[in-house]
């Protein structure tokens, strides 16, 4: 072959169906074997034979023949092709190599097209190759996306080849290392002395490079290790030996533009050509480049590539990226976000760098650092402000890598700084961003460095500690000032002997001073020793005690150390007295020197303690809005919270125990199954909740034994008791329920906890209720937990501890309300599990000895109300055990009291029996007066009862009474179950076929279970509060007279308990509830307690369940507790409206207003039941939408209007639910007419902002809008009416199609104008006729003035 131009044949490759040569042979149209023996292995052999063959044109040809037609080759042509190309190939380069060695120019510059043509060959075989696979490949993960479709796998089904080859081994991807190789060989050449030219040479390396490009670019390909360094050790060598920069810069460039998995591999090349080549020239060019390029904001793919490119070159080489910075740093304002997340990893990945100088380096240098990492620090958190989450995600992800990495003790002011910026997020808007928070929080807490002292965090150690240091320094510094005046005295006198005597004092002085402060020392190591080990072995109180002694012990030593340098100051005498005045100058120089370098420990100390209590402090703040957190909607961020506060108590934060004890609140979560975000497997909030509570309380230490370890659990869940409120005892209860499901509760723990409730050692009062407590939560799970152990609980609870305990006696008679069960009664369901007791049990004899024992304490009638509902759920006649009950009370209530001396006598007695805690008169609530008047008997020979007795009495009338609806209930459902149970025995016993006759008999005896119903609903109605024989009915008029005398009844004690049973009266009979229910409403209206108002309230509800029609007529006074000066009150209001509305009990007649006043309630607990209230309304089908015009009105004008600012929060909460096109149009048209029936300005300001809620997404909704134009153009004067009207144009605007034309919008925008204009011109007009009017008006008054005085004059002249 003469001659082969390179550039051209390369060019030709481009379009090869228009590729021709001379000795073209049309493989295509031959067979396998044809193939074989008449092309390709006459050029395998020529190739075998000579490698220099490959310049004659008929081998040359073949080869290029079999190539363009590649697609009808088989594996093992394709695998000949190439082992023939390789090896001819590598021969010529081990040829050409030796020869430019031996510098035989004439014999190497013959090499040169050789070595072209092979180029050209293997560059060309690249290509094809992915066009031929085996069948096994044919299953193998397709490759990335190409631009150009010709290159992808799909043909390989397709070809003829492949569908002759069942059994072929051909695997493209086994040849690609060893191609790569022979690669990297043939750029180790020395070209420049083949090629003389610049163009000649850079066209060979481009041809010998091309197959690695087009390498790197199948993703399955570079996640081949061997494949991939091939790749960087070829493009590193064409870059290093030859001059391939530019060429490489152009090809990375462009790969990162099209191929997103070459970001990660594009920064390893380019690390590897720095590390291993000292080529670092092509990392800062496309670095350079890359910092000036700029992304449009739709352009997604290509911002991310390049951020994930930046993020691992970063990663890699640090310092490399940093000598860029500066350049790069331009891409933090760029519009696209990615590249500013990428920035920001960049600016991790460097400081990490920096932080990791070793401490040797010279100190100019090392300030020269610390500069420069305060300056990248306060870059990252200026990112802080980015307007993307993602951006400030990602900062909050590079902080928490950076805690991890820094030491201890390194920059702890950026911390400090982390800190506040990370409590600052936690009011971001965003949830990752918050979530980032916490968990930046969290590390910051872990990798805290105040671990001088040990680990823990507590705010109120470290203040002591603060405080000790503060004061030893002041004793310090204080010391030296009287060691100065000493020496001017002395200096002033001039006196040798007296300075001499001056030195010594002050030597002893300070060697006094060091070993107090040594001292000092050792007792707080004492107590470090101490604290740790109270950590280590938990519960041992003896141990404990003994350490105490010895900590004692090392603190007496310590002291008695501190007068030994006297004597040795003694002996220091004897020798000044011989005038060493040079021994004597180096001692002082010696301990001027130990004094500064103590002096300054200290001060650093002190610095130390404020940055610890700084730190200590911004956690503690940020803990109030984690604790918010908890709540979040966002399980990921509640996960993140409840993991915050696991690590806050294992360090001991102050804060922590709050978080804990809300956390509790999330086992209600209804998430039970696990939810994935960004491809992490999270666990349900429920089971992070139990996971956490296990953890810190109910999981056994590894230090401690089987015992101690039940002794630990026990006492922890005891303490979860202490001064919970009822919802986290109601909370704590599920929790111990799920736990005792599971099997998470050893039988250790529960006999443990039964030995505590048992015990007969003097205990705590808190920890006996404690144990029972949670023994009745885990009999919820498992019934046998208290039914092998009743009679310890009758002898306990309802004996003699009982009675001196009554908070025990109640917890005590809910255990034993769980023999029953927890079984939930199935709607419907005749299905009955509770276990009924005989009446002959001595367990209800203890029940009503408990309940009939003389007290005066208030812990009574919780004790009470819990003993009759145990009584209710045992007893298979609870009535007959109550009516007893009611007739005791009733004759202690209204027997003759013993006069004068007897009676305190009794009391005195009764004192002596009852418990001093068990508070015999309650002083606040009973009036002395009233008491005593009630207590004496009357003029008229009537007995009168004690007040509290009498209080006590109504309050078990009126439990008894609702608990006998509950009963009858039960009663109901039985006698259905026994007739149910009696048709399904007579079925299967009767003939399966029945008659037409026998089915309407049926029908007809179907009609007795609802004559049960009615009988029941009779036995409530009517013999309840009015039969001749029910004990019921004495009480209805004795409560109708005391709750409607206030001013005879004046005992706190006894109006509650009255008003309570009333109100219980009057959920029974529909009858009583009609005649006397305008007496809860009034007392209600005239009540002074607020505990009564809001039992009164709560009340309201369950009668409005009862008797709904009866509480419609008195709709308005339900909503009157919403406007209670008391918080209990208005909270209790809300909740009841909220149960009635949203179920439906009660009609909303234009009252919605009072419940949206709630959403800007000043206290949180009522906004958050309010917008909880409001989302749940939002469910129901066009509820807000319904109620929205009385809304308005109601805030906006009248005697309820609020204040403008609140009325546009109020607004813009609740338009937020008003998302439906229809019903915004509606609304539209509503307002707009509204303006026409309003004067007050305010309320055209009002309607207008509520227009501009609206979301106007229709041209529907801004056609109504000018359709109003008649009834606000005169309002448009109004500035702020204008205003909205221009907001609501800019928002239809938004929302229009891109095709439809603005001209309506425009002319409506002018009509506005202009009215305006004219609304303003006749506002000046009508300004100026007034003005003209009084102008007048004065004209007019002084001219009447002047003809009076005229006519005064007249007559006085006359």
């Amino acid at each position: 072959m003469e001659s082969f131009e390179l550039q051209d044949e390369l060019q030709g490759l481009a379009d090869l169906e228009s590729y021709t040569f001379d000795n073209e042979a049309d493989v295509s149209a031959l067979d396998a074997s044809s193939i074989t023996h008449d092309v390709l292995d006459p050029a395998v052999s020529a190739l075998a034979h000579n490698s220099d063959n490959i310049t004659d044109p008929v081998v040359f040809d073949a080869y290029r023949s079999l190539l363009k037609y590649s697609s009808s080759l088989q594996g093992t042509h394709m695998t000949k092709i190439l082992d023939s190309i390789s090896s001819a190939y590598l021969a010529q380069v081990e040829s050409a190599t030796r020869e430019v060695d031996e510098e035989d120019q004439h014999t190497f510059m013959a090499r040169k097209m050789p070595l072209e043509m092979y180029a050209f060959l293997l560059s060309w075989f690249v290509n094809a190759a992915e066009k031929v696979k085996a069948a096994g490949e044919d299953d193998a993960p397709a490759p990335a996306p190409k631009p150009k479709a010709k290159r992808g796998r799909g043909k390989a089904t397709t070809s003829r080849g492949a569908a002759k080859k069942p059994a072929e081994e051909w695997s493209w991807t086994d040849q690609v290392p060893a191609t790569l190789a022979l690669i990297s060989k043939v750029l180790r050449l020395k070209l420049q002395k083949i090629w003389q030219t610049t163009a000649e040479k850079d066209t060979f390396i481009k041809c010998v490079t091309r197959p690695v490009y087009h390498i790197m670019e199948n993703e399955q390909y570079m996640k081949t290790q061997a494949i991939r360094y091939g790749v960087y050790k070829a493009i590193c060598l064409a870059v290093k030996h030859h001059q391939h920069g530019l060429a490489a810069q152009i090809n990375i460039m462009q790969s990162l533009q099209y191929y997103e998995h070459l970001a990660e591999y594009m920064a390893e090349c380019l690390d590897v050509l720095a590390r291993e080549f000292d080529h670092s020239q092509l990392g800062d060019d496309i670095l350079r480049e890359i910092a000036g390029k700029s992304f449009p904001p739709q352009d997604t793919k290509g911002p991310r590539v390049f951020g994930k490119f930046l993020q691992r070159y970063a990663e890699l080489s640090p310092r490399q990226v940093l000598k860029q910075l500066s350049l790069l740093r331009a891409q933090l304002d760029s519009e696209s976000y990615p590249m500013r997340q990428a920035l920001v990893e960049v600016i991790g990945s460097i400081i990490r760098e920096l932080s990791d100088m070793p401490d040797g380096e010279d100190a100019p240098n090392k300030a020269q650092q610390a500069k420069q990492i305060n300056g990248l620090y306060d870059s990252l958190l200026e990112r802080m402000l980015d307007i993307s989450s993602y951006v400030r995600t990602r900062v909050m992800v590079v902080l928490v890598r950076l805690c991890d990495g820094m030491g201890d003790a390194k920059f702890p002011q950026q911390r400090l700084t982390m800190t506040r910026a990370a409590v600052e997020a936690l009011e971001d808007k965003t949830s990752s961003v918050r979530k980032g928070a916490i968990a930046l929080l969290e590390k910051l807490i872990l990798t805290h460095p105040y671990g001088m002292y040990g680990g823990p965090l507590s705010e109120r150690e470290w203040k002591e500690r603060y405080q000790e240091i503060s004061d030893m320094l002041a004793k310090m510094e204080g010391a030296v000032g009287k060691a100065v005046e000493r020496e001017e005295e002395s200096s002033q006198a001039g006196d040798d002997e007296e300075g001499e005597a001056e030195e010594e004092g002050e030597g002893e002085e300070d060697g006094e001073g060091e070993d107090g402060e040594e001292g000092g020392r050792k007792k707080r190591k004492s107590k470090r020793k101490k604290g740790d080990d109270e950590m280590e072995v938990d519960g041992e109180e003896d141990e404990d005690e003994d350490e105490d002694e010895e900590d004692v012990e090392m603190g007496d030593g310590s002291d008695d150390e501190a007068p030994r340098p006297r004597r040795k100051k003694g002996k220091k005498k004897a020798r000044k007295s011989e005038l060493n005045l040079e021994a004597l100058t180096n001692e002082a120089a010696a301990l001027g020197a130990m004094n500064e370098n103590q002096h300054m420990q200290v001060k650093l100390q002190k610095k130390y303690c404020l940055d610890a209590l700084e730190f200590i402090r911004l956690v503690e703040e940020g803990m109030k809005t984690i604790q918010r957190l908890l709540a979040s909607k966002s399980i990921a961020e509640a996960l993140e919270a409840m993991e915050f506060f696991r690590i806050a108590h294992e360090y001991k934060l102050d804060g922590a125990d709050a978080g804990i004890k809300k956390m509790l609140h999330l086992i209600w979560a209804k998430d039970n199954n696990s939810t994935s975000e960004d491809g992490r497997e999270l666990k349900s909030v429920r089971a992070r909740v139990l996971e956490c509570y296990k953890s810190l309380y109910f999981e056994p230490l590894q230090n401690l034994d089987g015992k101690h370890n039940v002794n630990r659990i026990a006492r922890n869940m005891i303490e979860l008791t202490y001064d919970a409120t009822l919802a986290e005892l109601t909370s704590l209860e599920e929790m111990m329920r799920q736990l005792m499901e599971e099997g998470s509760i050893e039988d250790g723990v529960i006999a443990k906890l039964w030995q505590v409730y048992s015990s007969q050692r003097p205990l705590q009062r808190a920890q006996r209720r404690g144990a029972i407590i949670i023994l009745g939560m885990l009999a919820l799970a498992k019934r046998q937990v208290v039914a092998d152990r009743v009679d310890t609980l009758v002898k306990i609870g309802l004996g003699d501890l009982g009675k001196v305990d009554l908070t025990l006696a109640r917890y005590t008679c809910m255990a034993l309300q769980r023999l029953n069960g927890s079984a939930k009664k199935v709607k419907g369901s005749l299905l009955d599990k509770t276990l009924r007791l005989d009446m002959e049990n001595p367990l209800f004899p203890k029940l009503q000895e408990a309940v009939e024992r003389p007290c005066r304490s208030k812990e009574w009638f919780p004790m009470a109300e819990q003993a009759i509902n145990t009584i209710y759920a045992l007893g298979e006649r609870p009535d007959l055990v109550c009516t007893n009950i009611i007739k005791n009370l009733t004759r202690r209530a209204f027997s003759r009291k013993p006069s004068g001396g007897s009676q305190s006598q009794s009391r005195s007695q009764e004192s002596v029996v009852k418990d001093p805690d068990s508070m015999d008169e309650d002083k606040e609530d009973v009036d002395p007066d009233t008491t005593q008047a009630s207590q004496a008997p009357c003029d008229d020979g009537k007995d009168t009862g004690d007040a509290f007795e009498l209080a006590q009495l109504l309050f078990v009338v009126g439990h008894v009474a609702i608990k006998q609806i509950v009963f009858l209930e039960l009663v109901e459902r039985e006698w259905k179950r026994q007739k149910h149970e009696k048709e399904m025995a007579e079925k299967i016993g009767g003939a399966a076929d029945k008659s037409k006759e026998q089915e309407e008999l049926d029908q007809v005896a179907g009609n007795a279970e609802d004559e049960i119903g009615e009988r029941i609903a009779l036995m409530r109605e009517v013999e309840l509060l009015y039969g001749q024989n029910s004990l019921l009915t004495t009480f209805g008029p004795m409560l109708v007279h005391i709750c409607g005398s206030p001013h005879k009844f004046k005992n706190r004690t006894l109006r509650a308990a009255a008003t309570l049973a009333f109100s219980k009266f009057l959920c029974i009979s529909s009858q009583f509830c009609e005649e006397h229910h305008r007496l809860l409403f009034k007392i209600m209206e005239t009540s002074k307690d607020a505990s009564i108002r809001s039992n009164i309230v709560i009340a309201l509800g369950d009668v409005a369940v009862s008797f709904s029609s009866i509480i419609d007529e008195s709709n308005d006074e339900l909503y009157t507790g919403l406007s209670d000066s008391d918080m209990v009150v208005k909270k209790n209001t809300l909740m009841v409206l909220t149960h009635l509305i949203l179920n439906g009990m009660v009609k909303v007649k234009g009252q919605m207003g009072e419940m949206a006043k709630c959403l800007e309630d000043p206290d949180e607990r009522i906004s958050d039941l309010a917008k909880l209230f409001f989302q749940e309304l939002s469910t129901k089908d066009n509820a807000i939408y319904n109620n929205l015009p009385d809304i308005i009105s109601h805030l906006s004008v009248g005697a309820h209007a609020i204040e403008e600012d609140k009325f546009r929060d109020t607004m813009k909460y609740i338009f937020k639910f008003i998302d439906k096109e229809k019903q915004a149009e509606s609304i539209v048209e509503k307002l707009c007419q509204r303006f026409r029936l309003s004067e007050d300005p305010r309320q055209w300001r009002d309607i207008a902002f509520c227009l501009s809620l609206l979301p106007f997404k229709s041209d529907r909704s801004v056609k109504k809008l000018i359709e109003g134009l008649q009834y606000y153009r005169d309002k448009l004067r109004e500035e702020e009416v204008y205003l909205r009207f221009q907001d609501i144009l800019t928002k239809a605007r938004q929302n229009k199609s891109a095709n439809k034309p603005d001209g309506e919008l425009n002319e409506f925008e002018q009509i506005l104008e202009e009215n305006r204009r004219q609304g303003e011109e006749d506002q000046e007009f009508e300004k100026a006729v007034q003005g003209r009017k009084a102008v007048a008006k004065k004209r007019q008054t002084r001219r009447t003035n002047r003809k009076k005085a005229v006519a005064r004059n007249d007559d006085e002249s006359e």
